[in-house]
């Protein structure tokens, strides 16, 4: 039963946080501790399969753990077509994202076991929860903007995405570090217990979210008071799909952040720290660590004064999270501090495309809204130039490494600059896909074209995989700075075709930016 909610565009009764409702950052932080769980335990996935038994890992080769690599990723991103069928059709969105919570938990809770048949059941119920949560929440995001703010909601997916990538910064930077040097499992289980925290949390918070979220899109189709023309309609599908199309290039090259640029980080990027060094890369990584918990502390006592007791329990939740976030933070920041020979973690790097994007996303989100707002596929364009960029760096920095090697002395500044160029393409590709899908697909398909979306960069992320697993391959052949061009490349072509294509989709999208 749908619990007694307002409509987004009542303006005077919604409560609101940097002009957008305050719902908006119920699901910012729903969908942050589940990226949490998600890129947590991503961070640990290959390192964990690569490691040799006496440091607790299976002792795969890079090739065989970066094919399971994936297929686990990229079924993450296939399931969603099937769970934005099942919510369009029966369950509704909220529905959908409690239930893919409540699995993705259980699947975490398997991975702690340590036997090979509990770990793939929980990579099988994580893929499966997964596809429930991931394009409903989504959705739900979409359905909080109407006539009254539509101008807003391409900054609200921003926001939104700056959640996402929350999760992921202090996914990454915890279950890292604790999968790392105390234990792989304890890295696993630490994801799982707050994405379940999370889950209650949206529960607990329901009370404050659009009714639509309860509603299967369907049941919204028909209580919509006009259907645009088919023609309209075909033609916007038409753009859905080729948007879709292009992110494969995106994240084919993206994607690399998991497998062959932790690889990448592990063996041929010099990590090792002398006394000078040790103490600013500790300064550093304090003051990335402590900002980014501000920030969030800011923004959830916002959230508090803005929804108070009408969403007491979630609060507390969400209070419970962000303390424990502080006191892990504290505990490894202290461990780091008093280590006198210390080298940067491997999957420390995998903490910059979150942070970058905490510190960059509202920024952004402003530019869009008052000062320069290009039509979506120009900002598709400019990602995909900036990602490619980033392993045109990677490439120049790898120049050194001799064919066949399997260790170098790579300057970490490189790896640094690749993943901030890497950001900054994000940022122009993904939040502003899923805000362009929330205006362009009519309501009764709004979950599908989400998993359709969601569907292609699972193919973009299963292609990474294979195209990564040729890492020794290629530069045992050519060279490592071969490899890398490959993929600076690829999405630099695809960014200039989707460029000369606008003008013929801002005519396919009758309207709509």
């Amino acid at each position: 039963m749908a619990r007694a909610m307002v409509r987004p565009d009542r303006t005077d009764a919604v409560p609101r946080i940097f002009g957008h409702p305050a719902s908006l950052f119920v699901l910012f932080f729903t969908e942050m501790w589940e990226r949490f769980s998600y890129y947590g335990m991503r961070s640990l996935l290959v390192l964990f399969l690569i490691a040799d038994s006496k440091h607790g890992g299976w002792g795969w080769s890079r090739a065989e753990a970066l094919q399971l690599y994936g297929w686990y990723t990229g079924l993450v991103f296939f399931t969603p077509l099937i769970g934005g069928y099942i919510a369009d059709r029966w369950l509704g969105s909220g529905n959908a994202v409690r239930a893919g919570g409540l699995i993705i938990s259980a699947g975490h809770a398997c991975l702690l076991l340590d036997t090979p048949a509990a770990f793939f059941l929980g990579l099988a119920l994580i893929v499966s929860g997964t596809g429930l949560f991931k394009p409903n929440i989504s959705v739900m995001v979409g359905q909080l903007y109407g006539a009254n703010n539509e101008q807003l909601r391409d900054a609200g997916y921003t926001l939104f995405y700056m959640g996402v990538n929350s999760g992921a910064f202090f996914g990454t930077l915890l279950c890292g570090y604790l999968g790392e040097t105390v234990s792989w499992h304890l890295g696993f289980g630490l994801a799982g217990l707050f994405m379940l925290l999370g889950t209650m949390q949206f529960y607990f918070a329901g009370g404050t979210l659009d009714s639509g979220g309860d509603r299967s899109t369907a049941q919204m189709a028909i209580e919509a008071t006009a259907e645009l023309p088919g023609r309209v309609v075909a033609d916007r599908l038409q753009v859905v799909y080729l948007l879709s199309f292009f992110a494969i290039f995106f994240w084919f090259a993206y994607e690399q952040a998991g497998g062959a640029m932790t690889i990448f980080a592990s063996a041929y990027a010099d990590r090792v720290l002398d006394a000078n060094s040790s103490k600013i890369f500790k300064i550093v990584n304090g003051l990335m660590s402590v900002v980014s918990a501000l920030i969030l502390s800011w923004v959830m006592g916002k959230l508090f004064a803005a929804t108070g007791r009408r969403a007491l329990w979630s609060n507390l939740l969400l209070g419970t999270c962000l303390g424990l976030v502080w006191m892990l933070l504290a505990w490894i920041l202290l461990r780091t501090w008093t280590d006198p020979q210390l080298s940067v973690p491997a999957t420390w790097f995998g903490v910059l495309p979150a942070f970058f994007i905490v510190l960059f996303a509202p920024a952004l989100s402003r530019i869009w809204e008052r000062y320069w707002n290009p039509d979506g596929p120009v900002k598709f364009g400019i990602g995909l130039l900036l990602l490619g960029g980033g392993f045109a760096v990677l490439a120049y920095g790898a120049r050194g490494i001799p064919s066949g090697a399997s260790t170098g002395t790579v300057g970490m500044a490189f790896l640094v600059v690749a993943y901030w160029l890497h950001t900054m393409g994000e940022l122009c590709i993904s939040p502003v896909g899923l805000s362009l899908i929330s205006k362009l697909a009519p309501a009764r398909l709004l979950g599908l074209m989400f998993g359709v979306w969601f569907l292609n960069a699972a193919i973009a992320i299963k292609l990474a995989g294979l195209a990564g697993s040729y890492i020794d391959r290629i530069s045992s052949a050519w060279s490592m700075s071969t490899f890398f061009l490959i993929f600076a490349v690829i999405p630099a072509l695809a960014g200039l075709v989707i460029m000369a294509l606008n003008k013929w989709m801002a005519v396919k999208m009758h309207g709509v930016r």
